[in-house]
């Protein structure tokens, strides 16, 4: 049974949640305060966290700051939950290592539905791993089991969906993945058109896999979507 922490400072909200996880079959609990929540997550490991933008003590920005520093909690889903609507606030929460975020008020039902759908994200990584040790793009090497990549030499830091990202692109090499795809791919729902999520996880990818002399790179197929592709063979 897959155990959600919700990091809410309303209560009322927090159990609502709770109560809606725990109906859909996970194991659910909350915490109201930043640092008690911090500290509970690096000593219970949860499957995967809800989190709240603005909390007492420790807000959720430096919370997923410094989970995505911490080698034992890089890879933790993380829904960030935002009052502020604005496109700069979400990003904000993106580039400081979120996989997704929820705007207030939100619906408990489609919160809930992402929650399943990251945790499903996992299985289908497993499930390819059975079948593929690793994948093997020009200077590139994905090992799918381990979550891991490689560049030469160099292991790459990737959070989990920068790896899902670079996997799904690596195993399409050459071809067109459009946005609309990488979402229903990679997040498991339809963001209704706003597909600003999958530009910034690229543009952290591009940040840490194109290095000079750039053995591979991510196309932008302008309109469309993003494109893989090896320089040389190997």
């Amino acid at each position: 049974m897959a155990r959600i922490l919700i990091v809410e400072d309303e209560v009322n909200i927090a159990e609502l949640v709770k109560y809606n996880l725990i109906k859909s079959g996970y194991s659910a609990d909350y915490e109201v305060n930043g640092n008690t929540a911090y500290e509970r997550i690096l000593a219970e490991k949860p499957d995967a966290v809800i989190l709240d933008r603005m909390l007492p003590e420790m807000d959720g920005l430096e919370i997923c700051r410094l989970l995505r520093q911490n080698e034992d909690t890089r890879l933790l889903p993380i829904i960030m939950i935002t009052a502020r609507s604005e496109e700069i606030d979400r990003i904000v929460g993106l580039e400081v290592g979120a996989d997704d975020y929820v705007t207030k008020p939100f619906s408990v039902k489609e919160l809930v539905a992402r929650v399943k759908a990251h945790l499903r994200r996992t299985t289908w990584i497993e499930q390819e791993s059975a079948q593929e040790n690793k994948l093997i793009r020009g200077g590139l090497t994905i090992y799918p089991e381990k979550y891991e990549a490689k560049l030469g030499e160099k292991m790459l830091d990737l959070t989990t969906k920068e790896f899902q990202l670079l996997y799904l692109l690596a195993q399409n090499e050459g071809k067109c993945i459009t946005r609309e795809r990488i979402l229903d791919s990679i997040w498991g729902y339809q963001y209704h058109g706003d597909t600003r999520t999958v530009d910034v996880h690229i543009r952290h990818l591009r940040q840490k896999i194109e290095l000079e002399p750039a053995t591979i790179a991510i196309e932008t197929m302008r309109g469309v979507g993003y494109r893989f592709k090896s320089r040389y063979a190997r």
